[in-house]
């Protein structure tokens, strides 16, 4: 039997991979050939390290819970057409005076419409596991002690 923690791992890369759809928790469990108690198991661990989020959902007449990656890997594309970049007046943009970025339009307008067009990321999201899953030998030794 695979360590806890690797199951953790390979069920938090398979999460994040699946992006904002998400990923029905029996399918994961399907996938990763682990059984229904393991999935639920590592689903609440995920979730309590604030990496995963579980939404429950009626599947076929049953409930389960659909699994979402709290955090997906950054990309250039999420500020491509931040106005920001191009903005004449950037030098002097600063909080504390009459031209701010909390008085901006232009910016308030960009960041209203950020929810509206959900660009896919670039980024391997092995990295972002890397980055986000980050145990010490210490903690693995222990997950794998634990019942």
């Amino acid at each position: 039997m695979p360590k806890r923690n690797d199951l953790e791992q390979k069920a938090l890369h398979y999460v994040v991979n699946t992006g904002y759809q998400g990923v029905l928790q029996s399918d994961l469990w399907r996938e990763l050939g682990a059984s229904s108690r393991e999935g639920s198991r590592v689903s609440i661990k995920l979730e309590e390290k604030g990496l995963i989020r579980r939404e429950k959902e009626l599947q076929e007449g049953r409930w389960t819970y659909r699994l979402y990656p709290k955090r997906l890997p950054a990309s250039i594309e999420t500020i491509i057409d931040c106005p920001c970049l191009l903005c004449p007046d950037n030098a002097r943009c600063d909080p504390t005076t009459a031209i701010s970025p909390k008085s901006c339009p232009r910016l308030t307008e960009w960041i209203i419409n950020l929810g509206k067009e959900i660009p896919e990321s670039d980024q391997d999201p092995d990295e972002l596991i890397e980055e986000e899953f980050n145990l010490s030998e210490d903690d693995a030794d222990a997950e794998s002690m634990d019942p």
